[in-house]
């Protein structure tokens, strides 16, 4: 059987999404199709707005056959990290191709840039470093360091944030010399980042926006979601009273704040360059998680930076715990979260071949990458009661999710 590999998030699995799903398909003429996705918290540092147990339900019946968990330590990080942890799981179970959404909507100038990346990276890494310390934010300064090396315009466009994160899948798949081949599809209406629903494919952006808005389903919303999706988002609400969103952390993460000292704070991932001091500073006057954000945002701190370290700080995350994962050549383990019949019948095919355990849930096996996802999962549940938190914790304990 063939395999075409997703990188995912699916906050919400949208129309855009089993579009990238069919177009995937047929673009690869895969006969099974494999997402790995985030968990609790996602990679620009936010947290899903309904946990992936209920994701990946509405996943399975729109076109993916497989569900894996995409490891907390690579989810909620910088591109060139996420993308090694998603290759490295995919590679784990044998995909033949990895096909993403781009602004550019053809490998040929992500194989090519890649080449050329590699000719000028003593270079690269100099202006990179060059730039970060006049001040810049890492993203400006990577897409100023790729402007030197003329690679931040044209067809592949390292300024466009779909563009960026699939340059950084054909990275890893190179760098860890992997069999698989990349593939992308054209993103389509949609910008990654639009704020307002305007027509059936929508960005996640802007449903999200939507939905915690209104705090309803409204027609305009239900247009851009599958009717799996639409059923799900809707369930979780009327069964758990919430979604999730950053302002009902907002109590928990100023009681952090007000009770760490600036040692116990320094050491947490991604509070660095004297971070801690402006997090004192500004806790009493914020009123919101909004405002406070606004309170720290500087040209050096951009938002997802600062919301990647406030997913540390809640699940208490220090840089020496992750310091270990960001050289690995493979994963210790792959997590199934759901599968159909397809792709149960893939999973027993290579499942002979694999080198790592293959697990479902939490507790079949001992190892500190899973302490650090039970933490998240802890810290994700945290403002819900006590009595919805025990029942969406035995998630983590069953098997996978069958359709």
């Amino acid at each position: 059987m063939k395999a075409c590999g997703l990188i995912v998030e699916y906050n919400p699995f949208h129309n855009g999404h089993v579009y990238h799903v069919e177009q995937s398909k047929e673009r690869t003429n895969a006969d099974v199709m494999v997402a790995v996705m985030s968990g609790s918290f996602l990679q620009r540092g936010e947290p899903a707005i309904i946990d992936k147990f209920h994701r990946t339900k509405a996943t399975l019946q729109h076109g993916v056959d497989i569900v894996l968990e995409l490891p907390f330590v690579y989810a909620v990080q910088y591109s060139d990290l996420f993308a090694r942890g998603a290759i490295l799981t995919l590679s784990q179970l044998n995909v033949d191709y990895v096909c993403f959404g781009s602004e550019a909507g053809n490998i040929t100038p992500f194989l090519e840039g890649y080449d050329h990346y590699l000719k000028h990276k003593p270079y690269f890494q100099q202006q990179l470093h060059q730039f970060l310390s006049e001040g810049l934010s890492f993203p400006q300064a990577s897409k100023n360091a790729y402007q030197t090396i003329d690679l931040a315009s044209g067809e592949i466009d390292l300024g466009q944030p779909n563009n960026i994160l699939g340059f950084s899948y054909v990275k890893a798949i190179k760098e860890l010399q992997t069999s698989i081949k990349p593939e992308t599809i054209k993103r389509t209406k949609s910008g990654y980042h639009d704020e307002q629903i305007e027509h059936e494919i929508a960005s996640a952006t802007s449903i999200r926006k939507e939905l915690l808005t209104q705090g309803t389903m409204s027609n305009n919303i239900q247009n851009a979601l599958p009717y799996a999706t639409a059923q799900q988002i809707k369930k979780y609400k009327e069964d758990y009273h919430s979604w999730h969103e950053w302002e009902i952390y907002f109590p928990f993460l100023q009681l952090l704040i007000q009770t760490k000292t600036h040692e116990e704070l320094r050491n947490i991932h991604g509070v660095i360059e004297g971070l801690e001091y402006r997090l004192k500073s500004t806790v009493q006057e914020a009123g919101s998680f909004h405002h406070w954000m606004t309170l720290l945002k500087t040209k050096r701190y951009t938002w997802t930076r600062l919301q990647r370290m406030f997913v540390h700080l809640l699940t208490n995350t220090t840089h020496e715990q992750l310091e270990p994962y960001k050289a690995l050549t493979e994963p210790p383990y792959l997590r199934i979260l759901g599968m159909n019949q397809n792709g149960r019948q893939y999973i027993q095919s290579v499942k002979k071949e694999m080198d790592v355990p293959l697990i479902s849930n939490i507790q079949e096996l001992n190892h500190p990458m899973l302490q650090l996802e039970e933490k998240a999962t802890d810290a994700y549940y945290s403002p819900l009661s006590p009595k919805f938190k025990q029942q969406l914790k035995k998630q983590e304990l069953r098997g996978p999710i069958m359709i």
